[in-house]
């Protein structure tokens, strides 16, 4: 076996007693760093800059491992990058959804904070009813609403599908629920303040259905929000759930 001439920059061609060419394409620098041993049936080479070795067999041409056109490895000529486009887009949907979702449970609790100081205020006689009006009807049932704020909490830091239904379900009925029957409930007042500019409630001496109202405006939107953007969460988790289902 001899070794025939160099085909190009970076080609080895070695010749078999058949007449037939078995060609490598290496990274080595000169034709003197391979070693060449052969045998009959086959042609070993041995890479002594990379310590690699490459087997191939008379009649079959040996193609390049190092250059463009030869196997690669699934998943690794970046043609899965629209998947994981995919995979980082759902992820960035979830954090920015959660940061939303987060913010109006936060302004909700102080919303919260000020009905239960008024409610507590009001029963243990801390301060003149001329001072703080006794609170309305509606705003017992609406202590309960921290509970859906408090399951939403809950489910964030884990991706908790179940508590964050919960918080949902919740929020309708406890947030929802008590401000639809709240503005029924002042809606006598607030008519006769409009038309005759009486009040006999009052909040450090602003009218106390006034401020009510005002709470429930901001109330409602922040609650309308949370239902808005769990809903969103929850699509992606179960997106994020099936798609590691499959896998």
């Amino acid at each position: 076996m001899d070794k025939a001439s160099a085909s190009g920059a970076g080609d080895c061609g070695f010749k078999s007693h058949l007449g037939r060419v078995l060609i490598v394409r290496r990274a080595a620098r000169s034709l003197e760093e391979c070693n060449i041993r052969g045998r009959a049936g086959d042609i070993a080479i041995f890479l002594s800059n990379h310590q690699k070795t490459y087997r191939g067999f008379l009649g079959k041409q040996v193609s390049t491992m190092a250059s463009r056109a030869g196997p690669r490895a699934a998943g690794t000529d970046g043609s899965d990058f629209a998947h994981r486009e995919k995979v980082a887009s759902h992820y960035q949907m979830s954090v920015a959804l959660k940061s939303e979702v987060r913010k109006l449970n936060i302004v909700h609790v102080l919303l919260w904070l000020l009905v239960a100081a008024q409610v507590t205020v009001s029963q243990l006689d801390l301060v003149s009813r001329d001072m703080v009006a006794a609170p309305y009807q509606w705003e017992y049932p609406y202590l309960l609403s921290i509970v859906p704020s408090v399951f939403s909490f809950l489910a964030l830091p884990r991706n908790n599908i179940s508590y964050l239904v919960i918080g949902m379900i919740s929020a309708g009925l406890f947030c929802i629920a008590p401000l639809i029957y709240g503005g029924m409930e002042m809606f006598p007042v607030a008519q006769q303040l409009y038309r005759h500019g009486k009040a006999y409630r009052f909040i450090f001496g602003f009218s106390a259905v006034s401020v009510m109202y005002l709470l429930m405006v901001i109330a409602v939107q922040v609650h309308a929000w949370q239902i808005y953007y769990s809903k969103k969460l929850l699509d992606a988790w179960f997106t994020s759930t099936q798609e590691k289902k499959k896998k």
